[in-house]
């Protein structure tokens, strides 16, 4: 008998996520083809790459209706490997940026991606919905006698057409009907338009040979030596920061979107562990994909079945289908993919800009434009360094202290907040130990150390109340304060 939990994730509403997984194939197809000739290889391996790492996560993984491939991120952190070291090298990066993913979901680093703020996620999808739609736009451009430009004349016309009819048909059928994804139907009946008037665009055909036969095992080839592990760590590392981090944020924002909560842990793994597959069997590395997902998501993709199914698909492409698939317009691909970076972009974050505080506020901005402009990981990592320092900077600006002078030669200072590397210095300040009586009572029952900037601030204010010759009492330490300076040789004796 089937588990309640085995069938809610892999057989709630079977019609729906089969074709969902349908059409999330199709807007596959076309970008993993795209990132292997940017990262100067075989599609093939793009497309192998696709089904392995869909196809594994999908099973295996901690978040169902999320999709993974062969992910542009990747490819442009790998160009360079390619280009001075050949195939082999590239095989063995994935293998070993597989390994690193799949350590770090092993020892349970899956929760940091709570450390990321909420308006570096906002800065996040902004940027990528903003790459997507960029993205788009190679597909308006050809080669030319002299060289790559625009299109014009008829072909531009034709080219804007399709895009505009996908792309009303995507928003007017779920209006009609909801029983089949609109981007499917966009798909198939602007491809079937396309070849029965045989209309003169851009096809899947014309971006690469898709057909081959099923991916074989093959180790890489390379020196197991040290300066082979000199060449493939850096690039490894590279991919499995980036990797993880683009994982780790597609499945919040799947999270957010489904309103049920995966399992960050075992995505990393099955993750590492897709990796790994995908390039002991030919293909490149990949991680979640924001655009496929939303896809999927959109078109009802939420259990297992549709994440297998994409992948599956992309297999059946490449072995049977490829020369019916190859008929479809890129035209038609382009404008489900301008949908999709419209419904990524949080629009609402537009909205709050001047209504949020001023440092979340640049915290939005800046990642959305650093991912444009540089790449996911330095916005990311921007943006929490950004939303740390302006968080540490507020909590300083909190310390304060109250004076009490009523006890007749004695002051008692009660400061409130948190003592840390910020606010340490305020804290100095705060007291006048040369205008302060003989005896001086520090009240610490507001106050929190953090960190050993704290302990390094007692310690001064002992001695400066020393070198005045002035007696400093502290009263109310925390049990958690008290140890923190007893374990740094702080003497807290009254």
């Amino acid at each position: 008998m089937i588990s309640h939990s085995l069938r809610e994730e892999w057989f709630s509403n079977p019609q729906k996520n089969l074709l969902a997984g349908l059409t999330t194939a199709f807007a596959l197809v076309p970008e993993c083809i795209a990132f292997a000739l940017v990262a100067q290889l075989n599609p093939l391996m793009g497309l192998y790459g696709a089904f392995i790492i869909c196809s594994l996560t999908a099973i295996f993984g901690g978040r169902p209706g999320m999709i993974s491939g062969a992910a542009g991120s990747m490819a442009v952190v790998i160009v360079a490997l390619v280009a001075r070291h050949g195939v082999q090298y590239l095989l063995a990066t994935v293998v070993l940026g597989g390994i690193l993913m799949a350590v770090f979901g092993l020892l349970r680093l899956g929760k940091l991606i709570r450390m990321v703020p909420h308006p570096v996620m906002l800065g996040f999808v902004n940027g990528l919905a903003i790459i997507i739609a960029m993205a788009q736009l190679e597909h308006f451009r050809e080669k030319t006698p002299q060289g790559e430009g625009w299109l014009q004349g008829t072909p531009l016309l034709i080219m804007c057409g399709l895009v505009a009819l996908t792309m009303a048909i995507v928003y007017v059928l779920p209006r009609l009907t909801r029983a089949v994804p609109p981007a499917l139907v966009a798909i198939l009946g602007v491809g079937l338009l396309g070849y029965s008037l045989d209309l003169p665009t851009r096809t899947l055909g014309d971006l690469a040979q898709m057909a081959g036969g099923l991916p074989a095992l093959h180790i890489p080839t390379v020196p197991l030596t040290m300066e082979t592990l000199r060449i493939i760590l850096p690039y490894a590392s590279l991919m499995a920061m980036v990797g993880l981090l683009e994982t780790l944020l597609t499945f919040n924002l799947t999270d957010d979107i489904t309103n049920t909560r995966g399992q960050p842990n075992r995505e990393c793994i099955a993750l590492g562990a897709a990796n790994i597959a995908s390039g002991l069997f030919g293909g490149m590395g990949g991680c979640a994909m924001i655009g496929q997902t939303m896809i999927n998501l959109s078109s009802g993709g939420r259990s297992r079945l549709s994440g297998a199914t994409a992948g599956v698909m992309i297999l059946l492409f490449v072995l049977f289908l490829s020369p019916l698939i190859a008929h479809i317009p890129l035209a038609a691909l382009v404008g489900v993919m301008f949908v999709v970076a419209q419904e990524t972009f949080a629009w609402g974050s537009l909205r709050v800009l001047g209504k949020v505080p001023k440092q979340d506020a640049i915290v939005i901005v800046a990642v959305t434009v650093i991912t444009v402009f540089t790449d996911l990981a330095t916005a990311v990592l921007c943006g929490i360094v950004i939303a740390a320092l302006s968080f540490a900077w507020q909590h300083a600006l909190e310390m304060r202290a109250d004076v009490d002078d009523s006890q007749a030669g004695v002051r008692t200072y009660r400061p409130h907040g948190t003592l840390f590397f910020a606010s340490a210095a305020h804290f100095q300040e705060l007291f006048a130990p040369s205008a302060d009586p003989a005896r001086v009572v520090l009240d610490c029952h507001h106050l929190h150390m953090a960190d050993h900037s704290a302990i390094a601030a007692m310690e001064s204010l002992y001695e400066r109340y020393e070198k005045a010759g002035k007696h400093l009492q502290v009263v109310h330490l925390s049990k958690r304060n008290q140890a923190l300076l007893q374990r740094a040789g702080v003497d807290v004796a009254a």
